[in-house]
């Protein structure tokens, strides 16, 4: 085999073992060329034999490690730190701005090091359009971390998704959560204001428990409890209770006018849903992603509405794992929904709603895809090329999620074969985003 000669601007990373999304399988004996200029792949070539292969100086061997992209995290909240420290509420009311960027810039840190090259954040959490600046520092290359597509604030209904707390009469603060509004005039003026403070991605709620002061849950140590408050659950597999249930915060028109009006302006489109109505009327309006969907959907149309138009869903599996309690048979539900989905052909995108459970901790909705019953293989494409796809495809402005000439140079080699081990998914020794190595032996390098 003659080896072509590389130009001084280019280096070359050697593989054996190299996960393919497009093919959906493994392949030997694979190389690629980086020009770490540019950050993007300039060729990739499968050898004929290793027996031949001449390691220049600035070349990478990653022989002997699975090497897969750089991993995919389609929804996380980088203001979000677990919720097993302190509640959402504590986080937005009482943590400074300075201390939450300084945290969210600690888990952008951590997330590259788990090998998560792109983030898909999907809202502030009462930080208005941080998440633009964080993008933009990581951007400029002032804070090491994956590349960012944000939301800002997420747009809700009047009411909709809000901080809601019982003293209000004497006027209290409490931060704004979302970008409230209403009627076809008004979700069309939302997405434009979303867009132009910056929003990769517009989100909003197709519905949401907006009725909590209804029957008001105890809020701090020493707050009595309602007497007689309705049952705590709908059923054996329903996830939240009839106490504070999901209700629809936007009508078809008004969902259909927003998407409409983010794709006109290039950007895709994430809802948030829970209930199998809300799932099914995001669909129909042609979002890009479903979030969350864990309600049944049992005898209704929202998969089928999904399949039929190309929506990707984020089934989050990974925070409601970190949220019920041991033992909860809601879990099992969740897991044979998501199975049920994947062999009904609805597409697949992996995103924890990271944040809510710890940083770093990313792979554990892996983990569950395939407890749940997704082949490996799958799994992996949900992680890498569809996750791309979530994120706006091409018009992300960039490729990335797999293996060709002109993708970004996304690189994660795992110390052990994933399928014999998937433990190995958590063994993360070697990372490359856009051709800048930041872990290599399990240590990482060059961080600024």
């Amino acid at each position: 085999m003659s080896l072509k000669l590389k130009t001084r601007d280019t280096f070359t990373i050697h593989t054996d073992c190299l996960f393919d999304p497009k093919q959906k399988k493994f392949v030997k004996d694979t190389s690629i060329d980086v020009n770490p200029t540019t950050g993007l792949i300039t060729k990739v070539y499968q050898r004929e034999t290793d027996y031949e292969i001449v390691i220049a100086s600035n070349d990478i061997d990653l022989r002997g490690k699975c090497v897969l992209p750089g991993l995919v995290d389609a929804h996380t909240h980088i203001f979000l730190h677990s919720y097993k420290e302190a509640s959402s509420i504590y986080q937005m009311r009482d943590e400074s701005i300075i201390e939450r960027t300084i945290r969210a810039t600690n888990h952008c840190r951590t997330a590259l090091l788990a090998g998560y090259t792109t983030y898909r954040d999907l809202g502030t959490e009462g930080a208005q359009d941080a998440d633009v600046h964080v993008r933009d520092a990581v951007n400029r290359g002032l804070i090491p971390g994956p590349r960012i597509f944000c939301a800002t604030e997420c747009l809700a209904s009047s009411g909709g998704y809000e901080v809601r707390q019982e003293n209000v009469i004497g006027g209290t603060f409490t931060p704004r959560i979302s970008d409230p509004c209403d009627g076809v005039p008004g979700v069309r003026a939302g997405v434009r204001r979303r867009l132009a403070a910056g929003a990769d991605i517009i989100k909003f709620y197709a519905d949401y428990r907006k009725r909590t002061l209804r029957f008001p849950a105890p809020a701090y140590p020493g707050c009595p409890d309602i007497h007689f408050p309705p049952p705590e659950t709908s059923g054996p597999s329903g996830i939240y209770n009839q106490r504070n249930p999901n209700l629809l915060l936007f009508r078809q028109d008004e969902m259909d006018e927003m998407v409409q009006e983010a794709k006109a302006a290039r950007a895709p489109v994430a809802a948030h849903a829970q209930s199998a109505e809300a799932v099914m009327m995001a669909a129909r309006a042609g979002v890009t992603t479903i979030e969350h969907g864990p309600e049944p959907m049992d005898g209704t149309d929202a998969m089928a509405m999904m399949k039929k138009n190309g929506v990707i869903w984020v089934p989050t599996i990974a925070v409601f794992d970190s949220e019920l309690p041991p033992g909860d048979e809601r879990r099992s539900h969740i897991l044979k929904q998501v199975k049920t989905a994947y062999d009904y052909g609805v597409k697949l995108a992996c995103g924890g709603d990271t944040g809510a459970f710890p940083h770093g901790e990313n792979v554990r909705e892996m983990e569950l895809m395939l407890k749940a019953g997704v082949p490996l293989e799958e799994v992996l494409l949900a992680a890498t090329l569809t996750g791309w796809e979530a994120c706006g495809g091409d018009w992300c402005g960039k490729r990335f999620g797999w293996w060709e000439e002109g993708c970004a140079a996304d690189i994660v080699a795992l110390d052990g074969d994933v399928r014999e081990d998937v433990g190995a998914l958590r063994r993360v020794g070697f990372v490359m985003k856009d051709g800048r190595v930041w872990k290599r032996e399990g240590v990482a390098v060059g961080m600024v």
